[in-house]
């Protein structure tokens, strides 16, 4: 792995989220350099549909794979959309 480069792999979450990053996969394979990290997040923003995303996530440092992140795929919830979580009541008063 070149320091001047972000390799990632596009994941099968990715897959399912995105039917254009499966086009790209099943053309190019589950492989992608780019020159920074920042591309390659972009590149997923690009990739992710409505009500779904795709993001980078970085490779964890224990990670033997040469990759330095993944193309990830799912429901992102914002913090900010999250639906009022009502009020928390004692255990106390559980029976």
């Amino acid at each position: 792995m070149s320091d001047d480069e972000y390799l990632v792999e596009i994941k099968r979450s990715a897959r399912k989220v995105s039917p254009d990053a499966g086009r790209w996969v099943r053309a190019h394979g589950t492989r992608r350099a780019f020159a920074t990290k920042a591309l390659a997040a972009q590149w997923a923003r690009i990739m992710s549909p409505p009500e779904r995303t795709v993001w980078v996530q970085d490779a964890a440092p224990w990670d033997e794979s040469d990759v330095d992140g993944y193309v990830v795929g799912g429901r992102r919830v914002s913090p900010r959309r999250d639906p009022d979580p009502g009020e928390q009541e004692s255990l106390a008063n559980v029976e």
